[in-house]
């Protein structure tokens, strides 16, 4: 089966390089970030702007290729991981997803804080963030043993750049 997604928009970021970028949106939680919605879907941010925090889904545009077991960023030992282990770039459908917080909802354009993405990049979707549906009390975190501190310091290196 073929599935087809459609770009909704573009975001607008300051990152124009994968190399040195935040590799989560804790690490970029001081950059600011702007999506810009196709104008046939701007109805659908009504009532968006009641949530503090929303999920972007979007496609890595720039990943050519995927890798089943990728060395992660935040891995302190340098150990190859399966890919649905982890939060890089590279999974076969090369979808992403950042939890960001939402500043201000003008017209077709969506102001957010907490970057981790390419400027550029196709937007698909926007789901808000809602407490009584994601919290979880006490995740575990598999094989991630990287510290808050050290997660919110970490930049992207040439690793996954094709």
């Amino acid at each position: 089966m073929k599935i087809v997604l459609e770009e909704i928009g573009t975001i607008k970021t300051s990152f124009t390089h994968l190399k040195n970028m935040p590799v989560q949106p804790i690490g970029g939680r001081d950059h600011i970030g702007r999506v810009v919605l196709k104008d046939e879907f701007k109805a659908g941010l009504k009532d968006l702007d009641g949530f503090n925090f929303i999920y972007l889904i979007y496609y890595f545009h720039n990943v050519k290729d995927y890798d089943l077991t990728p060395v992660p960023f935040n891995d302190k030992t340098n150990t190859k991981r399966g890919v649905f282990s982890t939060r890089t770039p590279v999974h076969p459908n090369k979808i992403g997803l950042s939890l960001v917080e939402l500043l201000e909802v003008k017209d077709n354009e969506v102001l957010f804080k907490g970057v981790d993405i390419l400027d550029g990049t196709p937007l698909l979707d926007i789901k808000p963030y809602i407490k009584n549906f994601d919290y979880v009390k006490d995740p575990t975190s598999g094989w991630m043993k990287a510290s808050l501190s050290e997660v919110q310091k970490k930049s992207s290196d040439d690793r996954f750049i094709f």
